[in-house]
């Protein structure tokens, strides 16, 4: 997703599959739908429609999908309520926060439907995973594949930072790893006055 969606708890980190929910403008009652029926270690990802002004989520929606064991929340949006948000612990990921709020209008929404949240398209059941660096949503058939080689490139990184650690520069590191097409081209230097 855009990477403007940013962790509330840097230090958390979620996987889970999606409840989607659209909430257009200031009508949150698709999102009170939602935090009725989602399941334990569901992530309740939310498609504001654009709107940059109103916070669809804060102290009493958190608590909702706190009783409902959600695994967490991403906002395509914006939060209100950080101090309440962060004393309750539940993971949360949005575009900021605003003082101005949703209402149960019960006009529009919808949940469970094909979403867009952050630039990206989101259906229920997909997979979410989000940590410090961000939110990625992961196709359930690919998931597995996805994590293997996700855990691959953990490993094969903390092998360089130990080799880093034991002296060795990043440049003679990287000579190993060099493209099957041969070394890496040379670029002219370029002198500036």
């Amino acid at each position: 997703m855009a990477p403007s969606i940013q962790a509330l708890f840097p230090s958390r980190r979620i996987f889970g599959p999606a409840l989607t929910v659209r909430v257009p403008g200031e009508d949150d009652s698709a999102l009170i739908e939602a935090l009725s029926i989602a399941a334990p270690g569901e992530v309740i990802v939310v498609d504001r429609c654009g709107d940059l002004r109103h916070a669809c989520f804060g102290a009493v929606m958190a608590q909702a999908a706190h009783e409902r064991r959600v695994a967490g929340v991403v906002v395509d949006g914006f939060v209100t309520d950080r101090a309440a948000l962060l004393a309750l612990g539940l993971p949360v990921w949005c575009r900021g926060r605003s003082p101005i709020t949703t209402r149960n209008r019960r006009l529009s929404g919808e949940v469970g439907g094909l979403i867009t949240c952050g630039g990206v398209r989101v259906g229920k059941g997909d997979i979410i995973l989000a940590d410090e660096s961000g939110v990625v949503v992961l196709d359930p058939a690919q998931a597995g594949q996805l994590a293997d080689t996700a855990l691959q490139m953990q490993r094969d990184e903390t092998d360089i930072l130990r080799r880093l650690k034991a002296g060795e520069t990043l440049k003679q590191i990287t000579a190993q790893a060099q493209p099957p097409d041969g070394p890496w081209p040379q670029r002219r230097r370029r002198s500036f006055p």
